[in-house]
C-alpha cells in the first residue's frame, strides 16, 4: 500500500469514528425519555441558573451582640492620612555595649 493511500484510510477511518460517536450521543436525546415535571416560574431569571439567592433565615444570620470577653481592641487606629510609623511608640533603643578591653602585655614576660 503505498503512503497516501494509507493516509487517506486513516483520515476516513477517524471521521467515520467521529459519526459513530455523534450518533451514539445524539440517539437517546432524538428517542425521547422520561418528561420532566414542568418548573414552575415563580423563581425564574429566564432560564439562567436556578433563580436569586434565597434571603439567609434567621438561624442562619450574624448573631450579633457585644464583643467576646477575651477580644482586646487595636494598639492604633488608622483613621486619618497619617501612617503606621507616626501612630506607634518610638522602640526602646538598647544600651551600647562596652568595649571589650584591649589585651595588656604583662612585662615581666617581655
Amino acid at each position: 500500500m503505498s503512503g497516501e493511500l494509507e493516509l487517506t484510510l486513516m483520515i476516513a477511518g477517524m471521521h467515520l469514528l467521529g459519526l459513530v460517536c455523534a450518533a451514539a450521543l445524539l440517539l437517546p436525546a432524538l428517542r425521547g425519555g422520561p418528561e420532566l415535571p414542568p418548573r414552575s416560574d415563580r423563581d425564574s431569571d429566564e432560564g439562567w441558573g436556578h433563580g436569586p439567592p434565597k434571603p439567609p433565615t434567621p438561624s442562619e444570620g450574624p448573631s450579633g451582640g457585644l464583643p467576646l470577653p477575651d477580644a482586646t481592641p487595636a494598639r492604633v487606629r488608622l483613621r486619618d492620612h497619617r501612617r503606621l510609623s507616626e501612630l506607634l511608640p518610638a522602640r526602646e533603643r538598647r544600651p551600647a555595649r562596652e568595649p571589650a578591653p584591649s589585651p595588656r602585655r604583662d612585662p615581666v614576660h617581655q
